[in-house]
């Protein structure tokens, strides 16, 4: 049985891809919640704004609503996985930029906090990238 529907955009039964959307939604709710309902004593322990965690947190509610929804349509659209994988390297260069760059100046624990937050959603890009690949490779099968 074929991974992708009869249109070339959009995915069936991409197990895979499921899975890693499925995961990706789940670590965002958890980061999102530290972020959202710990601003105020993160803010202590990693010298970064309260103001800025509160709303980041609350934005990784929306994205993991999204991806979640994209891991449990039928059919899922290639351009909405696509999408996660932008919006993923986005919040890494992003973090990079918080965590190096001169706007706010986080102690060693929130550069930390920061970095495992790039190599996390950086794996969750490439495997999101991989799984748009598999699909594709097995609907060619």
């Amino acid at each position: 049985m074929s991974n992708v529907s009869s249109s070339s955009s959009s995915f069936t039964n991409a197990s895979f891809l499921r899975r890693v959307l499925l995961a990706d939604g789940a670590v965002s709710v958890a980061a999102g919640a530290l972020m959202a309902f710990g601003g105020s004593p993160l803010h202590g322990l990693l010298n970064l704004p309260g103001a800025m965690l509160v709303p980041a947190g609350l934005s990784l509610f929306v994205y993991a609503a999204f991806v979640l929804w994209l891991a449990k349509r039928p059919v899922m659209p290639r351009g909405g996985v696509w999408a996660a994988v932008v919006i993923n390297a986005v919040w890494a260069v992003d973090c990079l930029a918080i965590a190096f760059g001169s706007w706010f100046a986080p102690n060693l624990l929130g550069q930390a906090f920061l970095v495992v937050q790039v190599v996390t959603v950086i794996a969750f890009a490439e495997l999101q990238v991989i799984g748009l690949r598999k699909a594709r490779s097995m609907a060619g099968a």
